[in-house]
């Protein structure tokens, strides 16, 4: 799939297999794609701001530099993701998968990241200002220079 309206017209009649998606730049705020399979599609600076992605699977996806702020990702699957300089202002990743994703600058600031597992996941240089990690699973993260919710900076 390379072309939003086509994409969305799938998805409103049922289709969720956009595996290896080309929508580098898409406009796709406000996009309903629960559910849906991502994995590896290329989607480096999309607009992704109030999506609703429960459950989507992103599985080494590119999401570089995307604006997911106040977008919801409850349970979705980012494992190995990269999500560099990503926005995620406010974003719901409650119970997502992010093991081993790359999210090295990226703006967390407010994310609901509860029971979120992050193991293996590289945060050097993210702000988690404000986020909530409330049971979430953060061992063998890189927090070299992050900012953390409260504020001090990660070593």
């Amino acid at each position: 799939v390379t072309d939003v309206g086509e994409m969305r017209s799938r998805y409103q009649s049922g289709g969720r297999n956009f595996q290896n998606a080309e929508l580098a730049g898409a406009q796709l705020a406000g996009a309903d794609l629960r559910n849906a399979n991502l994995i590896s599609a290329m989607l480096r600076g999309a607009n992704l701001q109030q999506a609703q992605l429960d459950g989507a699977k992103l599985v080494i996806a590119d999401l570089s530099e995307v604006d997911l702020s106040g977008a919801s990702l409850r349970k979705a699957k980012l494992v190995g993701a990269s999500l560099k300089q990503a926005r995620l202002r406010g974003a719901d990743l409650s119970w997502a998968k992010l093991g081993n994703a790359d999210l090295r600058g990226a703006e967390l600031v407010g994310a609901e990241l509860v029971g979120a597992s992050l193991s293996g996941a590289d945060l050097r240089e993210a702000d988690l200002t404000g986020a909530n990690l409330d049971k979430a699973d953060l061992s063998d993260v890189n927090l070299e220079g992050a900012r953390m919710p409260d504020g001090s900076i990660g070593e």
